[in-house]
């Protein structure tokens, strides 16, 4: 049995011959075990390892087990618990089942008894993790990072799998700050917080800020915070985001929307890491990560003299982009069926099932709202579905329609129709990459991408 199927065993028990006893006893078998004969003891190895079975003592030096029984069921839900004690009652029995522990022992007893009582759990433990892996299967992140995002990261196309691999890169870098880009609806918070809670920052705030929804009147307020009375209605002193995310993160959503007037401030704080408030001449040292995200063209937007250079080097450290749904058409039907069982769950809908016309109609389609918008088709389908079966009129899509102009004779050559939109539209806009690029829909990280791929190149005399 590989060492991380083992179960882990933790005895908490103040006799030392005890434990020592059951230790040998375990030493070789399917079981990992850990002693302890201190709550103290205890409560580091619980801290530093995954353990799946305590075995608790019911009276300790200066602590009720049941104490501790109830603050470990707490801390560690999934942790199963086996009390043992030489002075049993019926009411410590009853209180100790009612806490959570899945088995009480009488001491002294065989250790056929003990094993017994492991068996019965290991069974339950199996279970768990049986379950567990099945809840795991759709998604690249752990359950317990799952948690931690408070949603899950389905999919299973090499685009998908290179942004959460460089996601996991940006995490061992919590100095450096990441600019992700997509489209609206790809999943870029779902990225910001991967990275900030697979980091070193895990433990300490993650704040997302929505960097156009501030009112200009407060910009600095809620970003350096102030000093009481320095302005009407600062009634008492605030801290700013800034300080908040000491040690953290803090995630700018849409940062080339952020007003103009504002960047050389955000510069001047992310270069320094010192921040002072409004209405005070204190300085305060501040330790923050920065992670951004747009689905705007940024590089026009520096064009255009509506976003600082030096700002966005600042930011752009690391770059994660995104690719469109409809750029990885394999993980529409895993993100579907991850949906279909989300809200059936949600909506008590257990027997629904997909038509497999769904998938065909599903995979023709554009998704100009990416994986937000199979979501939100998702749930509206399960809500308006009369029977068990999930039809294509319960998915109200209009199919992407090519004109019969563009279809040859002979055969459709989609790569050719591709390559000669690209051209017309560089064309068109006397090779502006950007104006094109807004032209066709495509961020300029995208069609930089295509005409690498198709290898159109931009004449000398051209721009």
């Amino acid at each position: 049995m590989a060492i991380q199927d083992k179960i882990r065993i933790l005895i908490l028990d103040d006799e030392k011959q005890f434990t020592d006893e059951l230790i040998g006893f375990f030493a070789g078998s399917e079981y990992i075990a850990f002693e302890a004969n201190s709550a103290e003891q205890g409560n580091k190895i619980l801290i530093n390892n995954e353990i799946d079975l305590l075995i608790l003592d019911v009276r300790l030096p200066g602590i009720d087990g049941l104490d501790i029984l109830k603050e470990v069921k707490i801390k560690y839900p999934f942790m199963e618990v086996i009390i043992i004690s030489a002075h049993g009652d019926m009411d410590t029995v009853i209180k100790a089942m009612r806490l959570g522990a899945f088995d009480y022992l009488r001491k002294p007893f065989r250790y056929i008894d003990i094993q017994i009582a492991i068996e019965r759990t290991q069974k339950y433990l199996q279970m768990q993790r049986r379950l567990k892996q099945m809840e795991e299967k759709n998604s690249l992140i752990s359950k317990n990072l799952e948690e931690k995002i408070a949603r899950q990261f389905i999919g299973v196309s090499s685009q998908i799998l290179e942004v959460l691999e460089q996601a996991v890169t940006a995490a061992n870098y919590p100095e450096a700050n990441v600019l992700i880009t997509g489209e609206s609806g790809t999943g870029k918070e779902n990225i910001a917080r991967i990275i900030h809670y697979s980091g070193s920052r895990k433990n300490h705030i993650f704040c997302a800020v929505n960097s156009s929804a501030i009112t200009e009147t407060l910009l600095e307020s809620e970003f350096f915070g102030h000093k009481k009375g320095s302005f009407t209605g600062a009634i008492t002193d605030k801290m700013g985001f800034f300080e908040l995310c000491n040690q953290g993160t803090l995630f700018f959503d849409e940062i080339a929307d952020m007003p103009i007037n504002l960047q050389a401030k955000i510069l001047r704080a992310t270069e320094e890491k010192v921040i002072t408030r409004v209405g005070d001449t204190n300085q305060i040292h501040t330790d923050f990560r920065i992670i951004s995200a747009t689905n705007h063209d940024i590089d026009a937007r520096v064009a255009e003299k509506k976003f600082r250079l030096d700002l966005f080097h600042r930011l752009n450290t690391l770059h994660i982009h995104i690719p469109a749904l409809r750029e990885r058409p394999e993980d529409i039907e895993p993100l579907l069926n991850h949906f279909v069982d989300v809200y059936a769950t949600k909506f008590n809908r257990p027997k629904l099932s997909v038509s497999g016309e769904v998938l065909d109609v599903l995979l023709k389609y554009d998704f100009p709202g990416n994986v937000r918008e199979l979501k939100n088709l998702t749930e509206r389908a399960i809500i308006l579905c009369k029977g068990n079966l999930l039809g294509i009129n319960d998915f109200p899509v209009k199919p992407q329609k090519i004109s019969t102009s563009e279809i040859c004779d002979d055969a459709v050559n989609l790569k050719q129709i591709e390559i000669n939109t690209i051209r017309k539209a560089l064309q068109s806009c006397d090779f502006n990459q950007s104006v094109a690029a807004d032209k066709l829909g495509i961020t300029r990280d995208a069609l930089s991408r295509k005409m690498k791929k198709f290898n159109i190149i931009v004449n000398k005399g051209e721009k």
